[in-house]
């Protein structure tokens, strides 16, 4: 039927060790360039019971990776967008999204707002540039197709690296590099150009950052919602989320946003 094969659609797309069908609203995050499930997901035994977390497992890894990758920005959001949609209308939802699942998590909301009237009722965001901001040009003008392993791991590595763990076996390594660059084609696919006087989104906005990491052009998010934007910095590199103090700090930043929403 149906219904079976959009939840086991769900099942596939998405992690959810914590089920909490009771919860008032999901909160659904989009891991990094490179990243499965496994971090953002756990993130479910930390929030209160009114909260369930969702982790979005993109193609080719994990219990995907027999699939092929995407093939482009607008095919995976849409892969996600339908997904998720039963799902999204049936109580609030906000997202938060790190680095690449930042840029993922705007496209899907912008998606849902435009084709569905749906919205997350709030965009948390970490470790990105505002999407419409000049200094992702960089980012797309990377040559993916003529870039060595080697520069791909040193790439990684100006990231803040991938916990050396998943360094060990070549194999690992050799399925990292390929998810990365791969991921780094997806986000190169990725354009957005703000139509003249439309503001896409009117959820409230709050980005964090890892001090130490590089310094990311966040002025331009204001123009993308009509709600309220905050930013915040935590002490770190690129994965500052991953130290257990500042998930400690994210935690309650985002419950108390959840909460304040009243929902």
């Amino acid at each position: 039927s149906m219904f079976s094969w959009l939840s086991l659609g769900m099942e596939r797309l998405v992690a959810c060790p914590y089920k909490r069908p009771n919860a008032l609203c999901r909160l659904i995050c989009f891991p990094w360039a490179g990243g499965g499930t496994s971090t953002l997901a756990q993130w479910g035994r930390l929030f209160s019971s009114s909260i369930e977390v969702y982790s979005v497992r993109f193609p080719g890894r994990e219990s995907r990776l027999k699939e092929p990758f995407a093939k482009d920005m607008a095919s995976l959001v849409t892969e996600i967008t339908t997904a998720l949609l039963q799902e999204l209308q049936e109580k609030p939802f906000a997202f938060f999204g790190h680095s690449f699942g930042s840029y993922i998590s705007f496209a899907v909301a912008l998606q849902l707002k435009e084709k569905h009237g749906l919205e997350p009722f709030h965009l948390f965001v970490s470790g990105a540039h505002a999407p419409n901001s000049e200094a992702l040009l960089p980012i797309k003008s990377i040559p993916i197709h003529d870039t060595t392993d080697e520069d791909i791991l040193k790439y990684i590595a100006i990231l803040g690296g991938t916990p050396s763990e998943l360094l060990q076996s070549e194999d690992m390594k050799k399925h990292l590099i390929q998810t990365f660059r791969e991921d780094l084609r997806v986000l190169q696919t990725f354009s957005f150009e703000k139509a003249e006087r439309k503001t896409p989104l009117s959820c409230d906005i709050t980005c964090f950052n890892g001090s130490e990491d590089e310094p990311y052009d966040l002025t331009a998010w204001p123009e993308l919602t009509s709600g309220d934007t905050s930013c915040y910095e935590l002490p770190g590199g690129h994965f500052y989320l991953l130290e257990p103090s500042n998930e400690i700090f994210l935690i309650k930043h985002i419950t108390r946003c959840i909460e304040n929403a009243g929902l």
